[in-house]
């Protein structure tokens, strides 16, 4: 029986192509499938946006070059919106014995481990459309003051069972939380 972490989720994160991107023990959690709803709907919304924003200042003004830059946005936008469920696949977690270990990417991936000593703080927010789709975002702030964590679109039991893992063991760690 699959866990709380991997409810709703993709079924599998692609691994690296590259072998040092391969992170050896515990399993890859994925993010909630309604994390690719949200982006999808946000980046739908900018292009409507600019679209309308187009439209109305050629209408105004009377002059059709706002359409260069509006084209160039709507261009990127629909790039945005092919991309995404490729990129919202690639985003992955892995919970191990000293750390957390973070990927995400396509082109340039990134790989991060947060040790479980070093998190100070794990929040959890969510926005108005989050909380319409049941989905939560998981924050984790370390000792260094520059770098925060972020876990998008985990469904909402698996954020509050992460933030309770993650809080018991940096409490046995008693360098953390």
């Amino acid at each position: 029986m699959p866990s709380v972490l991997d409810q709703g989720t993709f079924r599998r994160i692609p691994e690296p192509r590259r072998p040092g991107l391969a992170i050896g023990d515990g399993t890859w959690h994925q993010l909630a499938r309604p994390y690719l709803t949200v982006q999808l709907i946000a980046t739908g919304i900018w292009f409507a946006l600019v679209a309308i924003a187009a439209v109305v200042v050629t209408a105004v003004s009377g002059t059709a070059w706002v359409w260069i830059p509006a084209s160039v946005l709507l261009v990127v936008l629909a790039i945005t919106f092919a991309i995404t469920p490729r990129q919202v696949r690639a985003f992955g977690y892995r919970l191990r014995d000293d750390d957390l270990v973070l990927r995400r990417g396509i082109l340039f991936q990134r790989v991060v481990a947060v040790p479980y000593g070093r998190m100070q703080l794990v929040d959890i927010t969510h926005g108005p459309l989050d909380r319409a789709l049941g989905i939560a975002q998981l924050k984790l702030v370390t000792a260094a003051a520059a770098t925060a964590v972020v876990l998008p679109g985990l469904t909402q039991d698996a954020a509050e069972e992460l933030r309770d893992t993650l809080i018991s063991v940096a409490e046995t760690r008693r360098t953390g939380l």
